[in-house]
């Protein structure tokens, strides 16, 4: 499913950190980093196909790498 996070994420919290990651050897073997977290927050969110809702995203970040991979895990509400 292909979105755009419109706005800021808020409500952020830490899932998981580090060897707790279960992908973190794909994550440090594609993008490098060392010390990965997984996070969880709430934004609004444009879908493919315009429509607009807020969502429960959650991503990987690592310090020197940034976010990556974003995926909705929730539609908490359609605008």
């Amino acid at each position: 499913m292909f979105f755009k996070i419109i706005g800021r994420v808020s409500d952020i919290e830490t899932i998981a950190s580090g060897k707790g990651i279960r992908e973190w050897r794909r994550l440090s073997k594609i993008y490098g980093g060392r010390r990965w977290r997984k996070l969880k927050g709430t934004a609004t969110v444009q879908l493919a196909d315009g429509r607009m809702c807020h969502a429960e995203v959650h991503w990987y970040e690592a310090h020197g790498v940034g976010a990556r991979e974003y995926k909705i895990k929730r539609i908490l509400g359609i605008q």
